[in-house]
């Protein structure tokens, strides 16, 4: 071969370089509008392409990319690259949420660090200095995205503090205030004293914790020789308590209900209730209720009547609220929760009141953001009426509409919404969408606005509008349709591109966004945002921890693109990520925990050059305008394993969107997004069979002239073509660097804007004299068995690769035209001369049997000292089986079997299994070579 012939193998050095070729690439894409999705096309408007939407998580404005962002954001590319190369009208929604409590607790820090609080500067200069923060770091974590590939529409970018996303809060919630679904209540939240705002069920994360439980004594008010015991981790709350509950039916205390106890250290009278939520079967039955400081005693006080004083402030530390006049002692003021809980307890002591105190594990709930125990405090807040939000949501998991992916998390959220309570929605905050509810305090009317309100509409007085802001979920909620235009109902994004089609996210949000965004989709649309939701599993370290910066453990994944490719960081993503299963990385060896990417692109590349140099620059036919009676055995097996590793890689991707009538069916609920699967089908094809395999066989046509060279081009420019199609939604940079040298690549082409590979309409047939029942390979995997059976001889007899043995085939009938017309080839690839025989020759030799029954035979005589290999060969066996036999007798000691840890046992079985396995075959080599 020429040089000439050697295409673009000057352009193309020895080494990948990530950093220089990663940057140009994206730019080209970016100039070309590849990402960019048109309205018009979609065929909800007209068009003739089929739309497929998928919506990104908006991270929050102060987050940095980590390796959970890589791992999302690079699952939500693959499908969607997968999608847009299969002809789809592709839009990838991104953006990013101003995360009220997380931006205003960083920039309340930077305030700090100046000697200053918010209430110094005020709320405008507070949200003035916010802005500004937001507008400098904001979009960095989208910028760091781009970095590792992810093709959205960055044209589309939303952000959730917008105008326009502003415009879509205040519809929702006026729409849904009008309805009668918001409303203002007087309940029982929870209540962060660190971010000083109140929190929704879901942002208030339980924690296992060791504390203490306090029995208590009540005695009665006018008989102390009498008394109720109490148990509560909680003394400090004793402060609000207003009753003691027992169990109605409990006969222990029915004489006890309607008179009073007298509360230690406040010294005033409190009466026992009887209500159904005292459990008589735990601890002594009764339980002190205090509707201010607790959620389930808020529901008893109301139906009781019962008062409701307020003991902890906003802050924390004990303080006389409201209904509290008298009730704190002097010494508690003032004092944090924790601090109080102690001096409470050494009051309870001094007064004889104290019972016992013994150590107690219980869930606390934690502030999902500053991670600080969370209070429960009566409050007044904004609330949605869940429950007839949640009724089509629920409806539409159950008939297959929507699909939750793994499967398992359906119960998840079926529990969730049968059992789900209203959504607390204000905020005491100063970031994020203002309430929309203006009041008058001349005439008492309250007005929810779609515009800002001066005066009162009802009276014309003054109005002034509500200080809170809404939960930031509020309007993260509506980003599958806010984000198209809602609610401009003739908006064409919304037209042409909602519902969307597949949700990516992470387990831990699928209350906080995934359900609510179903909800709110059916509210304002009458329709699912979305047909499937594919929760993947979470990245964490080798120690099974999740990854955080608190722990130390975290990855950078810019740091991975930096060292090894983007491409390096995705392939390792995508390989680890079984449905619905956790990846595991090496934090602290990045060349380990990275090297299944990093090696796979090596090998690619290297396929890719090796391959270029030998097809040429010139152009070659396509393959199918080729005579398929030119093809060879190896050519039509190379194009059969390429149609089935398209078929596999279908089946493992699965079906983009559900059947017609928009439901899944049983068979498709958990079929698909096996990414895994199909990165490793699509890398088994082009490094085993198309390099190791199709690319070996045809050097020698490859370096000869003529028409059976134009054919192994041709072919194997097809096969190359196909392998990275289908690889280049996991690793598109190196795919599309390789695809542009193809000499099949039309001018200005690329790779990631062309065509899905597809099977051949009429796969190439196996020729006559196949072996019986062969797939469509051409008879060709019997010419791999017998190279690779005569490679492993020469491995286990150590004999050196310059050294010519002979191979002796001995077929069935229905193979020997195989073996006749390519036993040069099997001579070329196992470095042998072959001959054909009807029976294996008896000298002594090493034997191999093919799985289609046919038999590889290679004298050794001369080749190795065959008595010395004997003889090495039997005191391996004896060796072999004489550590055989100690096992067997360990494994049948029942006093080892009782005593021994069930995993210690099942080693030693699996170890006995695996040397049976070894001996057998030491047997059998002993028996070919030495005949005994």
């Amino acid at each position: 071969m020429t040089t000439s012939n050697l295409t673009g193998i000057d352009e193309l050095p020895s080494l990948y370089d990530a950093g220089a070729v990663e940057p140009a690439t994206y730019a080209r894409w970016l100039d070309a509008g590849l990402f960019t999705a048109q309205a018009t096309r979609s065929s909800r408007a007209g068009g003739d392409r089929t739309p497929f939407v998928v919506m990104m998580p908006p991270p929050n404005v102060t987050a940095i990319l980590h390796v959970g962002h890589g791992l999302n954001n690079t699952v939500q590319d693959v499908i969607v690259r997968w999608r847009r190369m299969c002809g789809d009208e592709t839009l990838w929604v991104p953006g990013t949420d101003h995360a009220g409590i997380a931006t205003q607790n960083v920039v309340e820090k930077q305030l700090a660090a100046e000697g200053l609080t918010r209430f110094d500067v005020g709320r405008e200069a507070f949200v003035e200095r916010t802005t500004r923060f937001v507008s400098e770091t904001g979009g960095e974590i989208l910028r760091q995205l781009q970095a590792i590939g992810a093709s959205a529409d960055w044209s589309r970018t939303a952000y959730t503090l917008s105008p326009v996303m502003s415009v879509a809060v205040r519809e929702a919630f006026v729409r849904l205030f009008e309805q009668g679904l918001i409303y203002r209540g007087h309940r029982v939240i929870h209540w962060c004293p660190r971010c000083l705002t109140s929190l929704s069920d879901e942002e208030a994360e339980f924690a296992d914790a060791t504390g203490t439980l306090y029995h208590v004594r009540y005695a009665l008010s006018d008989d102390p020789s009498r008394s109720i015991t109490i148990a509560t981790t909680r003394p400090e709350t004793m402060l609000a308590d207003v009753a003691v509950a027992v169990h109605p039916d409990d006969d222990r205390y029915r004489d006890l209900v309607g008179r009073t106890v007298r509360l230690p250290v406040v010294g005033i009278d409190i009466p026992v209730i009887a209500d159904g939520y005292a459990d008589p079967a735990f601890g002594s039955g009764a339980v002190k209720i205090t509707p201010a400081h607790d959620a389930n005693d808020f529901e008893v006080g109301r139906r009781h009547d019962l008062a409701m004083p307020v003991v902890i402030s906003p802050a924390g530390t004990i303080e006389p609220g409201d209904g509290a006049a008298g009730r704190v002692p002097h010494e508690l003021r003032g004092l944090d929760r924790f601090v109080a809980r102690t001096r409470m307890v050494a009051l309870l002591r001094e007064s004889g009141a104290l019972v016992s105190e013994e150590r107690h594990q219980h869930a606390v709930r934690h502030c999902y953001r500053c991670d600080t125990v969370v209070e429960p405090r009566l409050s007044d807040q904004w609330f949605v009426r869940m429950e007839p939000l949640a009724r089509p949501a629920l409806a539409a998991v159950r008939d297959r509409r929507i699909r939750i992916l793994p499967e398992r998390w359906e119960a998840v959220y079926v529990n969730w919404l049968e059992g789900i309570r209203d959504w607390n929605i204000s905020r005491q905050l100063w970031w994020g969408h203002r309430i929309p509810v203006w009041y008058c305090d001349a005439c008492g009317s309250v007005t929810a606005s779609r515009t800002d309100l001066t005066r009162c509409p009802d009276c014309g007085g003054a109005a002034r509008q509500d200080e809170d802001v809404l939960d930031t979920w509020f309007s993260s909620w509506l980003f599958p349709i806010s984000t198209l235009g809602w609610p401009e109902q003739t908006s064409a994004d919304l037209r042409a591109f909602y519902p969307s089609d597949v949700l990516v996210t992470a387990p831990e949000i699928l209350f906080f966004w995934v359900a609510r965004m179903i909800m709110s989709g059916f509210a304002f649309m009458g329709d699912a945002p979305f047909h499937t939701v594919y929760l993947h599993g979470t990245v964490r370290d080798m120690q099974h921890r999740k990854m955080s910066k608190s722990l130390g453990n975290g990855i950078d994944p810019l740091d991975v693109v930096h060292r090894y490719g983007a491409d390096a960081l995705r392939w390792t993503l995508i390989s680890k990520i079984g449905l619905g299963v956790d990846v595991l990385l090496d934090h602290e060896n990045l060349d380990d925990a990275f090297a299944p990417g990093r090696n796979f692109a090596t090998k690619l590349w290297n396929i890719g050059r090796f391959l270029l140099a030998r097809v040429g620059p010139d152009a070659v036919a396509a393959i199918d305008d080729l005579d398929g009676a030119r093809l060879t055995r190896a050519d039509r097996w190379i194009l059969a394993r390429l149609d089935q590793a398209i078929a596999e890689c279908d089946a493992a991707l699965g079906p983009p969107r559900p059947a017609a009538g928009g439901q899944w069916n049983a068979a498709d609920t958990g079929a698909g997004l096996r990414l895994n699967e199909y990165a490793e089908t699509a890398r088994r094809f082009v490094w085993n069979e198309l390099a190791d395999w199709y690319l070996e066989s045809t050097k020698a046509r490859l370096a000869e002239s003529g028409a059976d060279r134009d054919v192994a081009r041709a072919v194997l420019v097809h096969a190359f073509d196909g392998a990275l199609r289908l690889l280049q939604p996991v690793v598109p940079f190196i795919t599309e660097t390789l695809w542009q040298r193809l000499p099949t690549r039309g001018e200005g082409e690329l790779l990631a804007a062309a065509r899905w590979p597809t099977r051949r309409a009429e796969p190439a047939r196996p020729s006559t004299g196949s072996p019986a029942g062969a797939p469509d390979d051409s008879g060709f995997d019997a010419v791999r068995d017998a190279v690779s059976a005569i490679r492993q001889i020469r491995s286990d007899y150590a004999i050196p690769p310059a050294t010519l043995i002979t191979a002796v085939v001995v077929p069935p009938p229905t193979a020997r035209r195989v073996f006749e017309e390519e036993a040069g080839l099997i001579a070329s690839l196992a470095r042998c001369t072959v001959t054909l025989a009807g029976v294996a020759p008896g000298e002594a030799a090493a034997h191999a049997l093919l799985p289609g029954g046919a038999e590889i035979v290679v004298p050794l005589a001369g080749i190795v000292d065959v008595a010395k290999e004997c003889a090495r060969m039997r005191a391996d066996a004896e060796q072999l089986a004489a550590q055989l036999d100690k096992l067997r007798a360990r494994l049948g000691n029942a006093q080892f079997i009782a005593r021994a840890r069930p995993d210690v046992v099942d080693a030693e079985r699996a170890k006995e299994r695996e040397w049976s396995g070894r001996l057998a075959q030491l047997s059998g080599k002993v028996q070919a070579l030495c005949g005994a």
